[in-house]
């Protein structure tokens, strides 16, 4: 009977100098002022980061002389822009082509990648020297620091000796040379961070090396290569410099080449280029609206464990 009562007078004490507590020491009461200033500079990054898509979107329904004249004009909106771009585009081929190239590079470039990066990270050559992967590791890295302009010509010749000019082979190759480096670079991040108990639990259990790159890491990183597949496709999705230089077949037009034909020697349709452009941003909006969640976690696996 003590006790409880002496529980029941602290109880009512800490509760009695809870209510004595200024209105502003408790929390949730209002928001920090850092915590203000955080939350205005990221809507002021998301105008500025919407702002040119949503300009497009608006010069798609204007005509040549207001985009000239008065881009930011709302009269004389219309639809002529969308008619003209879809009966000049072929858009089942366009998007059948891009998808084709997107499925290909990206399915083999991740394969090569995450063989590559598990090479490196849990494998001991035989020299035994650690130098070694480190110095492979950055050599494919270094393949960030190459601008895609000085590849054209290298990647034409090599297409011409193998005889895939004008195929998906012309661009899905160097497509798969241009991921490798980034997606070693999360790869090997993450799998640096990754618990090593695991695969020793597995060796333990007499799991080989094949299985256990396969059955038992793979699967557990799945957030960064969704985060990979992501980025890879958006990249095939908009890239230009190889296509144009690679693709010499209307059957063959991606996406991106779409949109060039409305720019002509001495004139361009703009409006019509707008409207193309639309097109080809929507389904990209729509990917990074369902998948973000997924690019997110895979962009932060491994920074905290």
């Amino acid at each position: 009977m003590k006790t409880t009562s002496t529980r029941r007078t602290a109880s009512h004490t800490r509760s009695k100098h809870a209510n004595s507590l200024p209105a502003k020491s408790l929390p949730g009461r209002r928001p920090s002022r850092g915590r203000i200033i955080a939350s205005a500079l990221a809507y002021l990054i998301t105008f500025v980061i919407l702002l040119p898509l949503l300009w497009i979107m608006l010069l798609s329904f204007q005509t040549d002389e207001n985009i000239l004249a008065h881009p930011f004009s709302l009269s004389d909106l219309s639809l002529d822009n969308y008619r003209q771009a879809l009966e000049t585009l072929d858009l089942m081929v366009m998007y059948k082509n891009t998808l084709i190239l997107a499925v290909f590079s990206v399915t083999i470039g991740l394969v090569i990648s995450y063989m590559a990066a598990f090479a490196l990270t849990r494998m001991v050559f035989r020299s035994g020297r650690r130098g070694v992967q480190n110095t492979t590791r950055y050599y494919f890295l270094a393949g960030l620091a190459v601008p895609v302009y000085i590849l054209l010509f290298p990647v034409y010749r090599l297409d011409i000796a193998l005889g895939v000019f004008g195929t998906h082979f012309a661009l899905i190759l160097p497509y798969i040379a241009v991921s490798i480096p980034f997606n070693i670079l999360l790869l090997t991040g993450f799998l640096r961070e990754f618990p090593e108990e695991v695969e020793q639990a597995a060796v333990i259990d007499g799991v080989g090396l094949w299985s256990m790159a396969w059955k038992v890491v793979f699967p557990l990183m799945r957030p960064v290569i969704a985060t990979l597949a992501i980025l890879n496709v958006i990249y095939v999705w908009n890239e230009f410099p190889f296509a144009v230089t690679l693709i010499n077949k209307p059957e063959m037009t991606t996406i991106s080449l779409g949109i060039s034909q409305f720019q002509g020697v001495y004139s361009v349709n703009y409006g019509a280029m707008m409207a193309s452009a639309t097109l080809v941003l929507i389904p990209q909006l729509v990917i990074y609206a369902v998948f973000q969640r997924q690019v997110i976690a895979g962009m932060t696996a491994g920074a905290i464990r």
